[in-house]
């Protein structure tokens, strides 16, 4: 079950009623297990398992393409370019953290083992400087040792590189803030978006663009972290490149329908981001 439902499901379950019927039979009752000390209200685990489901995976983009037709291989469009995360500003290290872990999952299948754990290390590195605890570095140590040891299969591999976000939202946002994981999501969706352009761009299928490409409220989602008050300081260049992005994105997004112009643009936007990483 993906770590997304997993989340819902305790959010859910912590909205209802916890209360039950004594049993009706005289046998002592057990010793109820201690409950789970939940540091957010149902409402807030509601609203922060909608916010995470609301943004598309890279893996979900792929098929996606795929179900709208077009046969290109996003994997065969990242490349081989090596991104650094490290960075003064920690917006941009998560934006770069994100870009990383787009990379992987899209790749998962077909890169070679040295070039997947080095992915795996630059993912590692990125959620250290946010201030990840012991679990994500050690999560990820594990899947780079079973990958090296032939343990794991790519399609299982895909799924748990895929779910990285879910494991990942409880730990970070209680280390970092609340605005780490709408970056790392933002810098993976700004990933997939760009490739997803290029494919239909090479392709021609402009009619299928609205579908893939409109998401106002993904982009919403983004400038409200993006543009958030109490930052630390002012944003560097590839932050505000990334604000520009999503603010002519956002322009895009309120058409009714997409032309070949506005693929364009969109490919280019994300691609002006992608250049300065």
């Amino acid at each position: 079950m993906s770590h997304r439902w997993i989340f819902l499901s305790l959010a859910l379950l912590a909205a209802c009623d916890g209360g039950s019927d004594a049993p009706d039979h005289d046998e002592p009752a057990a010793e109820p297990a201690e409950a789970p000390q939940l540091s957010l209200s149902p409402d807030e685990l509601l609203q922060q398992a909608e916010k995470i489901t609301l943004v598309p995976s890279p893996a979900e983009m792929q098929a996606a393409l795929e179900k709208a037709g077009l046969t290109s291989q996003l994997a065969d469009m990242v490349g081989d370019r090596k991104i650094g995360v490290a960075s003064d500003n920690l917006d941009q290290v998560a934006v770069r953290t994100g870009v990383v872990l787009a990379e992987i999952v899209l790749t998962v299948k077909e890169t070679p083992k040295e070039r997947f754990a080095e992915r795996m290390a630059t993912l590692k590195e990125g959620f250290k400087l946010l201030g990840a605890g012991d679990d994500i570095p050690s999560t990820i140590d594990d899947i780079v040792e079973r990958v090296n040891n032939d343990a794991v299969s790519r399609d299982d591999l895909l799924k748990e590189v895929d779910e990285l976000s879910g494991v990942m939202v409880p730990e970070l946002e209680t280390e970092a803030g609340d605005w780490v994981v709408p970056l790392i999501q933002a810098g993976s969706w700004l990933e997939g978006s760009h490739l997803v352009a290029g494919a239909i761009q090479n392709e021609s299928k402009f009619d299928d663009a609205a579908a893939l490409l409109k998401q106002p409220s993904v982009v919403n989602y983004f400038l409200s972290y993006v543009q958030r008050e109490g930052r630390d300081k002012a944003p560097d260049e590839v932050v505000k490149q990334l604000e520009q992005t999503l603010i002519r994105l956002k322009e895009i997004a309120a058409k009714e329908t997409l032309t070949a112009d506005d693929v364009k643009t969109i490919h280019g936007a994300t691609g002006a981001v992608l250049e300065l990483l």
